[in-house]
């Protein structure tokens, strides 16, 4: 079968840094940071962490969504459907007009689900008992149904493949989208992911295996790389592409925002939680990445780390990039995590840097590691610090790295 090539066509954000592309983009390039103290969330006592990365002014209503949906959805599928109405509007498709039904696919995962509803609904059970659980306590909770509700909302009859990776989830999603469409299996797919686990559980469990930062100071907790970083800070949010056949995007008239051209995907197979220390299938995923994408030396490359500001992670990845790469290469490679502005979105994340690395590329400016002041011998190269640079990369590779050793790795390339 002949390899067919693959452009994103349309995006949507949900994201504590803006809730739409246009808002979102701003806040990459003045290096804005969404990260707020915690409020409203006493109830169980006092909470390990003081900072998150909040979805700020959300209104699903006015963002597209009816009433009786948002009713029967838990926060995580609001999130997803909202970025998703707004990537498909951006990308101009229609099922029936000008795309089959039955070649419109949907590949979104979260890596949590319905976290909200878990929490309020088991409240029901203890202080009301089981006959008051809601009929609606499992479509909202599954993990699958943010996927589930886009498809019927768009009529996208094609296949659709929700993924759980944990915290590489969406860039899972956008590569296995990228192969279906590729190899023929369909001629667009909306591809991404979701979460909204910034609660007093979500908060309390990752608190508890020590990975979040205990900062209390909104601008000096999320410090990927820097020397100073003390584990990642918990957000949310959605964050969805539309991926496109690129003879079919052409042919109706499409703008293109940049090329989807390699996806790598391995797995640690060493700890439920901590990444491989020499970091070698982490740069194997990578080297899969460029290599199908045709990357060659001498090309620019910008590379949106997964980068979450934990001690491990971040010497672990950037010991991966240099394996990829080569020492040489890798210090010519320009890095950020934009992590540092959003906070970590779990299953969103990857999804949301894929967005951040096409922005990159079609509007020339590579966005910051803000925060970034104290190096740190172990993690030794390019990290954009503070500020965006006005720079056109060839390429830009997006990494993510899940709980369970999960590696995903998706590169764009410049139209």
């Amino acid at each position: 079968m002949k390899e067919r090539r693959v452009v994103i066509t349309g995006m949507g954000i949900i994201s504590p840094i803006g809730n739409d592309i246009d808002t979102f983009k701003a806040g990459l390039a003045e290096g804005r940071c969404g990260i707020s103290l915690i409020e409203g969330m006493d109830e169980y006592g006092e909470l390990p962490v003081h900072v998150a990365g909040r979805v700020k002014d959300f209104d699903p209503v006015a963002l597209g969504m009816d009433a009786g949906s948002v009713r029967r959805s838990d926060l995580f599928s609001r999130f997803a459907t909202c970025a998703a109405i707004q990537a498909v509007a951006d990308s101009g498709l229609e099922a029936g007009a000008n795309i089959a039904p039955d070649r419109f696919g949907v590949y979104v995962g979260s890596g949590i689900g319905g976290m909200q509803t878990f929490v309020q609904q088991t409240k029901t059970m203890i202080e009301e008992g089981v006959s008051r659980i809601s009929p609606h306590f499992i479509p909202m909770l599954i993990s699958n149904i943010g996927a589930g509700n886009i498809a019927i909302r768009f009529n996208a009859q094609g296949p659709c493949l929700p993924v759980v990776s944990a915290c590489s989830t969406s860039t899972h999603a956008v590569g296995e989208a990228f192969r279906a469409i590729k190899y023929g299996q369909a001629d667009a797919i909306i591809a991404g992911g979701s979460e909204a686990a910034v609660t007093p559980l979500g908060l309390g469990g990752f608190a508890n295996i020590k990975a979040l930062s205990t900062s209390t100071d909104p601008l000096q907790a999320s410090l990927p790389f820097d020397r100073r970083r003390g584990g990642f800070v918990m957000a949310e949010g959605a964050a969805m592409l539309v991926l496109e056949e690129y003879g079919h995007a052409v042919k109706r008239g499409a703008d293109i925002i940049a090329e989807v051209a390699g996806y790598g995907n391995t797995c640690d197979a060493y700890h439920y939680t901590a990444p491989r220390p020499d970091g070698t299938t982490t740069a194997a995923a990578v080297t899969q990445s460029l290599e199908e994408a045709g990357f060659e030396t001498g090309k620019m490359l910008y590379i949106n780390a997964h980068g979450t500001g934990t001690l491990l992670n971040d010497k672990c990845e950037t010991a991966a990039f240099k394996l990829a790469l080569g020492e040489t290469e890798a210090r010519k490679a320009m890095i950020s995590s934009t992590k540092s502005m959003t906070g970590h979105m779990i299953g969103a994340a990857g999804a949301a840097e894929l967005i951040a690395s096409a922005i990159a590329l079609h509007d020339g400016f590579l966005p910051p590691t803000i925060g970034y002041a104290e190096p740190d011998p172990e993690c030794d190269l390019d990290y954009i610090p503070v500020t965006a640079r006005q720079i056109q990369a060839d390429f830009a590779l997006s990494s993510s790295l899940g709980f369970g050793g999960h590696n995903a790795v998706v590169t764009l390339k410049r139209i």
